[in-house]
């Protein structure tokens, strides 16, 4: 028993044990340093220093761009990358979304799968008139005040520009005999006028071209979009003189007329009418003769 109480104590003494550690001058022996230390000072110190070392490359790590040089810390370009392609993206989907729908419509429009709805000249010129009834037109002072100050300006002004209070005016494509009339029944939403091959074709109003392309049923087939909702269709032309995406003014000639495509049964011009997604019955404006 006295032996084994014996060992802990002298393991206790071993631990407290003072050593030197002396430095000498190796040519002369001569002693440069000295330090009194215990196994006890070096196994404290040396975990001290192991604490302190491991902090410090976990700070360094942790808190500088260093880190990225480490296999499994990500870059901070690439994570701000990563964020604007996740932007791009969600603005791409939106894009897409709203380009399959344009295009739905667009496919709608040249297949003629849409119900119908029946427009009326005199009704809208009339729901127009009272909707302008119902606007409250007496000018306030200030716009008296500016009425009169831009009078006195244009007094002697040689060039006036004062704008005609015209109402919006379609352009007929082209002039002649109407060989099948609109029959939204029959899914016809169309006028056919019979014309010679090679009439010019002209656009019944200022807009642009979305659609310029060749169709087997139809031929070659252009479309232009309107301000107020209006798209106007022509088919069997012979030729296209426009492209998508061109700019053309009321008037101008954007194709000429043929017979092409498999449902052509003579040199005439199919034309459609579309405001907001409906057919219109094109002689209701548009006088072709």
């Amino acid at each position: 028993m006295a032996d084994k109480e014996k060992k802990p104590k002298k393991r206790i003494r071993k631990l407290l044990d003072k050593y030197r550690l002396v430095i000498l001058n190796e040519n002369t022996f001569e002693e440069r340093l000295s330090f009194k230390l215990t196994r006890l000072n070096v196994f404290v110190m040396g975990s001290l220093m192991a604490v302190f070392f491991i902090s410090i490359t976990y700070l360094i790590i942790a808190l500088t761009p260093l880190r990225e040089y480490i296999p499994g810390y990500s870059s901070t370009a690439l994570k701000k990358k990563a964020t604007e392609l996740s932007y791009k993206t969600d603005s791409l989907q939106q894009v897409i979304v709203l380009n399959d729908r344009y295009y739905n419509s667009i496919k709608k429009v040249l297949t003629g799968d849409v119900s119908t709805v029946e427009f009326n000249r005199d009704s809208i010129i009339n729901a127009v008139k009272t909707e302008a009834r119902e606007v409250d037109l007496a000018p306030i002072a200030e716009d008296s005040l500016l009425r009169e100050k831009v009078d006195k300006e244009d007094k002697y002004n040689l060039f006036e520009s004062a704008t005609s209070a015209t109402n919006f005016v379609l352009f007929p494509p082209v002039n002649g005999a109407i060989s099948e009339t609109y029959k939204p029944k029959e899914k016809h939403y169309a006028v056919d006028v019979t014309v010679a091959k090679d009439t010019p074709i002209k656009a019944t109003a200022d807009g642009v071209v979305i659609f310029a392309e060749w169709t087997a049923s139809t031929g070659y087939v252009i479309i232009l979009e309107h301000s107020h909702g209006l798209i106007s269709i022509y088919k069997h032309c012979s030729a296209l003189t426009k492209v998508q995406g061109d700019l053309v003014k009321s008037g101008e000639v954007i194709a000429t007329a043929g017979n092409t495509g498999e449902l052509s049964t003579g040199p005439h011009l199919h034309f459609e009418l579309w405001n907001d997604g409906y057919p219109i019955n094109p002689t209701n404006f548009i006088d072709f003769k």
